[in-house]
């Protein structure tokens, strides 16, 4: 009977050892589709997110405010050929503009 158990203990450790091997490449494997799918859903989740952002931005279009620009020109406009929004409607002083001697340039 020694023979029979000493047999029996080294095909129970073997099986033991083959099973706990299956059971780690069994794990392995399992984490590794875990990795894919998280991956996929990532990739989802950026999706929908992206998509989310387009459609806010498209809802929230900000459009040129034509009528103030149209206003806004009326106005510099009423002020003459002369007037600007630095000069205003009474131009600029030729006195102003001379550098205070006389030139050939400058008269």
């Amino acid at each position: 009977m020694g023979v029979t158990a000493a047999v029996a203990a080294v095909v129970g450790t073997t099986y033991a050892v083959y099973s706990g091997e299956e059971a780690k490449k069994t794990q392995k494997q399992a984490i590794q589709r875990q990795e894919v799918a998280q991956t996929q859903q990532l990739e989802q989740a950026k999706e929908v997110a992206a998509t989310s952002q387009q459609n806010i931005n498209k809802a929230n279009q900000r459009r040129p405010d034509t009528q103030a620009a149209m206003a806004d020109a009326t106005m510099a406009g009423s002020g003459g050929a002369s007037g600007t929004m630095l000069t205003g409607p009474q131009g600029i002083d030729p006195q102003q503009l001379a550098l205070g001697k006389n030139t050939l340039l400058g008269g």
